[in-house]
């Protein structure tokens, strides 16, 4: 249970270690104290916004297909909506503070929940 929510700490996060927990660090389930010794990718410092997309959409893609117990593809298009619908209600520091540190701070978390909402998936437990 606790790594399951540890996975969908916040679907941000991601680049070199996109399959481990860098993919999921960044996922709306988790709250700021689970995630505090996660070291993020240095690159996200520098990632241009369409990067940032990516690595969420593919955060999303694989959290949801363990959640949803289906197959990654068939997540594309409502990831590729929580992603875009994620990261345009988030403000500059928003944005600034998952670059730093590699996940949602609680104001961005709150944002990627609706957004989960909104593109119709699961919520992470």
């Amino acid at each position: 249970m606790r790594l399951r929510t540890f996975l969908a700490a916040g679907f941000l996060a991601l680049g070199a270690g996109i399959f481990g927990l860098g993919a999921t660090s960044a996922l709306a389930g988790a709250s700021s104290s689970q995630l505090e010794a996660y070291q993020p990718d240095p690159s996200l410092r520098t990632a241009p916004r369409s990067d940032l997309e990516a690595r969420v959409r593919r955060a999303c893609t694989v959290v949801q297909a363990r959640l949803q117990n289906t197959a990654e593809t068939s997540l594309e298009r409502p990831c590729g909506c929580y992603a875009r619908a994620t990261l345009r209600s988030l403000d500059a520091s928003e944005i600034e503070a998952y670059r730093t540190t590699g996940y949602f701070n609680d104001s961005a978390r709150a944002k990627a929940l609706g957004a989960i909402d909104t593109c119709k998936l699961q919520r992470p437990v």
